[in-house]
């Protein structure tokens, strides 16, 4: 037998890998130039990626990554499902759990259905396949959005509506994106059992993500106290709850039988930031929160590119119509769901009515991203679907799909934040802002005096040049110093956030400082893990006094 072939074979396959790898680490540079464009033009980091995305998709063979279904929805949706919910503090989430699953559940059937009736009615698309797209375009996405809170200080109890609505109602287009999708295929489906499907892929979702999460919180995070192995074991949930709810049959030797992957994800997240968190060393807590801010960067950098070079901007400007068709109805649907079902839960539940000024950064910030595209991309790869309703209805529900999360990128995320500043929701307040000008100014002021000095040092201007623009700069940062201690004495409450700020930028000096004296090989790895167990407890301890979550009080901000 020749080897010949085996060989050609292997050469191949390693070629396409490099070419894969390629492709990433390009798209992982791109990712890293557009953050350090995004911050210093003060510019919407998910934005600009989708625009890069653009330009990248015009490198051709170069950068070559398929965006597929699979490879969004099971390899970089769990990651950002869990990360949302392992930092969405439970009380909150359960003080306004009526209008998020209000939000979620009863929004996005009647969002799905109303959208769907009207591209049926409009564009004489199938059924099936309307509602399948009024499914996938109902699942919001608000990565982009939270950004903006956290920038701007919003309210936190936004924050969690906002964030709490998207993790739900994504579960829930997805499930429902699934029953449609089967009866378009041409399975037959009485209403009944779409119901009797929806609440068993629901429920066992949920069922899947709760035990796994118990479990991992009470037998590894209160058990091993190891950072590493803790933090292995969390990623490991995040995908491994998505994997066993999707694949639950071949369990019990069901093939057929599926849970909701998403719903699990949540509930294991949920679990863990409930329980799990609580059951882990100040260390851990602080290596768990880098590590999934990481990756959380890393996979939303991913995704958002992939948006960009998936969408091919001449079909929209081709077929317009179905375009600004699926953006006006949209539109429309969420205007009823927000502003209706709000009220609605408002007087079911008038403790926590939503102010009117959240209602319009609910409705405004409902963005659509990643898995719209993914649900859209497993339409257009499903050959028995493409048959049954043919190639020309598909292509028009990728194009909607298409349209609308740009739309929702390029115009609702490019204006929320002005939206947000005009509704008086930026907790930048004005002595928050006067505060941080005093304090630039004293920094600004002592850089300046610092290179007069040095210039007068070094002879490049004349000593006593030099001592007169230094005894200038002094009086400015008397001033300076003047002012902000005024403004503290006229508002405490920032002497306390100033303390804990400088506290934190101390400590994380002490940090880089042990890691220099560690790697000049003054000192021990065992000394170094001492200190820096020490180091993270402080902080830790720091965390817990700066109260990331306002109090209930100050949650009905609104007019």
């Amino acid at each position: 037998m020749s080897l010949f072939p085996l060989i050609l074979a292997a050469e191949e396959e390693t070629s396409q890998l490099i070419k894969q790898e390629t492709a990433v680490v390009i798209l992982l540079g791109i990712a890293a130039a557009v953050a350090v464009f995004a911050r210093r033009a003060r510019f919407p980091f998910t934005v600009a990626l989708v625009l890069a995305g653009f330009v990248a998709a015009g490198l051709g063979e170069v950068v070559s990554v398929e965006a597929s279904a699979d490879l969004i929805l099971a390899l970089l949706v769990p990651p950002l499902l869990f990360e949302a919910t392992l930092n969405l503090p439970w009380k909150k989430l359960k003080a306004d759990l009526v209008p998020i699953l209000t939000l979620a559940l009863a929004g996005t059937l009647s969002g799905s259905f109303a959208v769907g009736t009207v591209v049926h009615l409009v564009l004489d698309l199938p059924w099936a396949l309307s509602f399948a797209f009024g499914a996938l375009i109902s699942a919001t996405d608000p990565v982009a959005v939270i950004a903006f809170f956290k920038s701007l200080g919003t309210p936190k109890r936004l924050t969690v509506l906002v964030e709490g609505e998207s993790l739900f109602n994504d579960a829930v287009a997805v499930v429902v994106f699934g029953v449609a999708l089967d009866v378009a295929e041409g399975n037959a489906f009485g209403l009944a059992d779409a119901f009797g499907d929806f609440f068993i892929v629901s429920a066992g979702g949920l069922a899947v993500g709760l035990v796994l999460g118990y479990v991992v919180s009470e037998v590894i995070l209160a058990g091993v106290d190891d950072a590493l192995i803790e933090t292995s074991t969390t990623l490991a949930l995040a995908f491994g709850s998505f994997l066993m709810a999707e694949e639950f049959g071949l369990l019990i030797g069901r093939d057929d039988l599926h849970f909701s992957g998403i719903l699990a994800v949540v509930a294991a997240g949920l679990m863990v930031g409930t329980r799990g968190i609580g059951n882990t060393s100040p260390t851990t807590r602080m290596t768990l929160e880098h590590f999934w801010e990481l990756l959380t960067f890393l996979v939303n950098s991913l995704v958002f590119l992939f948006i960009g070079l998936t969408i091919g901007l001449r079909d929209l400007f081709t077929e317009w119509w179905p375009v600004v068709l699926a953006v006006v109805t949209v539109l429309a649907v969420r205007v009823v769901v927000v502003y209706g079902l709000t009220a609605f839960t408002g007087l079911v539940h008038p403790t926590r009515d939503i102010p009117r000024n959240f209602q319009h950064v609910m409705f405004w910030g409902g963005l659509r991203g990643a898995i719209s595209l993914a649900l859209a991309l497993i339409i257009k790869d499903n050959e028995t679907l493409r048959e049954e309703v043919g190639g020309e209805a598909i292509q028009t529900v990728l194009v909607m799909t298409f349209g609308v999360v740009l739309f929702t990128l390029l115009v609702q995320g490019l204006t929320i934040t002005g939206l947000i500043r005009r509704l008086g929701l930026s907790g930048r307040t004005e002595m928050e802002l006067e505060q941080q000008t005093h304090q630039a100014t004293i920094h600004m002021r002592r850089a300046g005096q610092a290179t007069i000095g040095q210039l007068g040092s070094e002879g490049v201007i004349g000593r006593e040049m030099a001592e007169a623009l230094s005894l200038a700069y002094a009086d400015d940062v008397q001033k300076a110093s003047r002012g902000l201690a005024q403004h503290v004495r006229a508002h405490p409450e920032l002497g306390a956030e100033m303390l804990i700020r400088a506290r934190r930028e101390a400590l994380v000096a002490e940090q880089s400082a042990l890691g220099e004296i560690l790697r000049s090989g003054l000192i021990e790895n065992q000394v170094a893990e001492e200190l820096s167990i020490t180091l993270n407890n402080r902080l830790a301890a720091l965390e817990i006094l700066s109260n990331r979550w306002e109090p209930e009080s100050d949650d009905q901000v609104g007019v």
